[in-house]
């Protein structure tokens, strides 16, 4: 009895080392589990929020630029919507991007491919507005093309399952996303159109030749970057097809500035 006594003792630290680990292996399981989903969750609210702000952005751009509201209303939503377009924009550059410390080896090539990306040339291009004294509604079509496509991205992905949706919303949102491409050379022909207007603002009292300096740096950009290349160089091409044969036969004094403001927009 002893003997059988003694071999059946050293057994239990083991079975219940044992029936510990496998009770302790489902807490660890389930506590791996949370952190991706909490991140998602909070993927999720960003998004949301996002879509948020831009469908505000998009009410109060359609109040600023028709002239169906009062015109101090109209003023109220030309700027709130350049505001909330800066700040979703700026949001989205320092959640996706992580702007380093100063002095950073690393901080000049992030901020070219900062100054490359997507959401860089809005965040530029209302910044400029917001601080303008300039009140031109030109500028709310290119915010209003941004924030129709994401609104209506954002609905065809997470609300199909939704009647009102399907009833009112459904071939809006998918006349919007099939005519995408429609809409960004209108946003492109209008970006172009007011820098010739800030050209022609620097001769009334509202000039602000830093503005269009700046602006014309942006345009430069938008001529280069991946996102809005090819619709702006179409554009340029077809103004240059269109211009240059009455420059060569009315006014060939100008031929030297414009070889010189071409090979800046080249370089």
């Amino acid at each position: 009895m002893s003997s059988n006594n003694s071999s059946q003792l050293p057994a239990s630290p083991g079975i219940e080392s044992t029936s510990a680990s496998n009770n302790a292996r489902p807490d660890s399981g389930t506590n791996s589990a949370e952190p991706p989903r909490s991140r998602l969750a909070l993927q999720l609210d960003q998004r949301s929020l996002h879509f948020s702000v831009t469908a505000w952005v998009l009410i109060v751009a359609l109040i600023g630029i028709l002239p169906l509201a009062p015109r101090q209303l109209q003023y109220k939503g030309y700027r709130l919507s350049l505001l909330g377009t800066t700040s979703t924009t700026g949001y989205a550059l320092l959640a996706f991007y992580r702007i380093p410390r100063a002095g950073n080896m690393q901080a000049a090539q992030l901020f070219h491919h900062v100054a490359s990306s997507k959401d860089f040339i809005p965040f530029m291009y209302c910044l400029m507005f917001v601080m303008s004294k300039l009140h031109l509604k030109l500028v709310l079509v290119p915010v209003i093309c941004w924030a129709l496509e994401h609104v209506a991205r954002f609905l065809g992905r997470h609300f199909t399952n939704s009647s009102l949706y399907r009833t009112y919303l459904e071939k809006p949102c998918t006349w919007v996303v099939t005519n995408t491409t429609a809409l960004k050379f209108l946003s492109s022909n209008a970006e172009i159109l007011l820098g010739f207007l800030l050209i022609l603002s620097l001769f009334s009292r509202q000039r602000n030749a830093m503005q269009t300096f700046m602006y014309w740096q942006l345009l430069k950009l938008m001529y280069h970057s991946p996102f809005t290349a090819g619709y702006h160089r179409a554009i340029w091409l077809k103004i240059g097809r269109t211009v240059n044969p009455y420059i060569h036969l009315y006014i060939p004094f100008l031929h030297d500035p414009i070889n010189a403001a071409m090979r800046w927009w080249f370089r």
